[in-house]
């Protein structure tokens, strides 16, 4: 068995809390998402990579293919405890144990209405399982969690007699489940509180975000006592899903000054890849990696933020702190100082009269119901300073597509690159995809497509179409772009061609 270090055995701390996460476990029971063997290598490795104590690598007697996805990452000799789910019985346990886990986390139902409903056992059974099965993966395992599953809703004493029973029976740490969401943070504060000072033993939390409560219940919990807490990148899991790991590692590192041991820098780089992975996008409003978390488009906020970003930001942190960037976005509340400084980024310089025009026309635009790119903002710039001047880098020639109900969809791309003519070819699903993935393909810079939006301007069958879309590049750095024809892959190809450009430029400026 691999020799790791153990954080629960420590006296809590009150400075300092563990990090276990179980993306790779109850994240990947969000229904639709299934993660392949390389991609849960990957997730692994970033989380180890980031910090993560214990990685909670899958409930190993669920499956074969289970079972040898989490003997797989056990194999990867990563820093984290790697961690294995068992229901209460030898057999489950067993299976933890062949994957050579250092963790075993056994549980049982506790509440009345789970144990009547779905193990069918009494509050006596459930103790005396709880005593012989513990001690069973302790004989398989030096660190074994206990959860008594539904802890929120079971009495005070028969959950206080479950953890007890448990502890004397060799659990080296216990964690509360709020498996259905119904705690409150002052519920699960006195819970907390109350196990903290009868329990002599570390306690961890797991808590589900049916009401959205969930990181409060679990910042809550840290309050009252507990020492690890438990999480899912981007907040996926059962039903409404888990505590988010960035919203929580972040609530305690900047609001309570607890050391997590997370490299928060890296939280949007993470968030990012089990994004890609799980097919579940994430919200722009998602505190901490939602790309508008540091985004400001009010002309208050935005002068604010450019004199003294704590005025209309939290301060204690900021976007770098999680890998984040500041971003002035566009729309009908942006004011003059916003405009004023995305033109100068870009070594655009207006005078006071044409900046004034310059927002009337950003507000038009935006009061028309159409989203406003950074490359509207510059075509604006240039119609009415009158200069000959954004340079175009990227300069598309042509475009041919091939596409019919047995033909798949290729698209061909000729275009100019700073001077030098180059050529693309590239299939994709559709005629669409087709076409970015070749306009992508003109450059080496390596960019991915966050957003692609389509909008009708006029009504009938050749009714104009304004192509929105956002790329990113491997910074993290997103840049907004569109463009309007009666041929939509044609706008999009173009939509792609303006965002290469404002890529360009904006490096350049740098």
């Amino acid at each position: 068995m691999r020799q790791v270090a153990f954080f629960g055995d420590q006296k809590r701390n009150q400075n300092r809390v563990t990090v276990f996460d179980t993306t790779l476990r109850d994240g990947e029971q969000t229904p639709g998402v299934s993660f392949t063997r390389d991609e849960k290598i990957s997730i692994a490795h970033q989380l180890s990579d980031i910090g993560v104590h214990v990685i909670e690598a899958g409930f190993p007697a669920s499956s074969a293919d289970e079972k040898g996805f989490v003997k797989d990452i056990v194999s990867e000799g990563l820093e984290s405890i790697i961690c294995g789910l068992a229901r209460a019985t030898q057999s489950d346990i067993e299976a933890c144990a062949d994957c050579g886990v250092d963790m075993i986390h056994v549980f049982i139902p506790t509440s009345e209405v789970q144990r009547v409903h779905t193990i069918k056992k009494t509050h006596e059974e459930v103790i005396s399982i709880t005593e012989s099965m513990i001690r069973f993966a302790r004989s398989h395992a030096d660190q074994v969690m206990f959860s008594a599953m539904d802890a929120t809703r079971t009495g005070i004493t028969e959950l206080t007699e479950a953890y007890r029973t448990a502890v004397n029976a060799g659990a080296t740490i216990i964690n509360v489940p709020d498996t259905v969401g119904v705690a409150s943070p002052s519920s699960m504060r006195a819970l907390v509180s109350s196990l903290h000072e009868t329990i002599a033993c570390p306690i961890d939390v797991h808590c589900h975000n049916d009401f959205g409560m969930a990181v409060a219940n679990t910042v809550s919990a840290v309050e009252a006592g507990a020492s690890q807490v438990q999480v899912t990148v981007n907040g996926i899991g059962e039903r409404a899903g888990n505590a988010d790991i960035a919203q929580t590692v972040m609530a305690l590192e900047s609001i309570y000054g607890i050391r997590t041991g997370i490299s928060t820098e890296r939280l949007v780089e993470t968030s990012r890849m089990v994004s890609r992975f799980s097919g579940i996008s994430v919200g722009p409003t998602q505190p901490v990696v939602g790309d508008n978390a540091f985004a400001h488009e009010s002309g208050i906020h935005s002068q604010g933020v450019l004199s003294e970003a704590s005025t209309f930001e939290p301060g204690i942190m900021t976007p770098e702190m999680v890998g984040h960037r500041r971003r002035l976005r566009l729309g009908k509340h942006v004011g003059r100082h916003a405009v004023a400084q995305m033109l100068s980024d870009a070594h655009i310089i207006a005078k006071e009269s044409e900046l004034d025009e310059i927002v009337v026309r950003v507000k038009d635009i935006s009061n028309r119901g159409r989203k406003v790119t950074e490359n509207d903002l510059f075509e604006i710039a240039e119609t009415i300073i009158g200069e000959a001047g954004i340079e175009k880098t990227v300069i598309l020639h042509d475009i041919t597509i091939i596409n019919g109900n047995h033909v798949m969809a290729t698209a061909t791309v000729r275009a100019s690159v700073e001077g030098k003519e180059t050529t693309c070819c590239r299939i994709g699903n559709g005629p669409v995809d087709a076409a970015m993935k070749a306009v992508v393909g003109i450059v080496p810079e390596q960019l991915t497509l966050k957003e692609f939006s389509v909008s009708a301007i006029s009504g009938g069958s050749d009714a104009i179409g304004h192509v929105s879309i956002a790329v990113e590049d491997s910074k993290g750095r997103v840049y907004d772009a569109g463009a309007s024809s009666d041929d939509i892959v044609l706008a999009s190809a173009e939509a792609m061609i303006n965002a290469l450009n404002l890529v360009y430029r904006l490096k350049k400026e740098e």
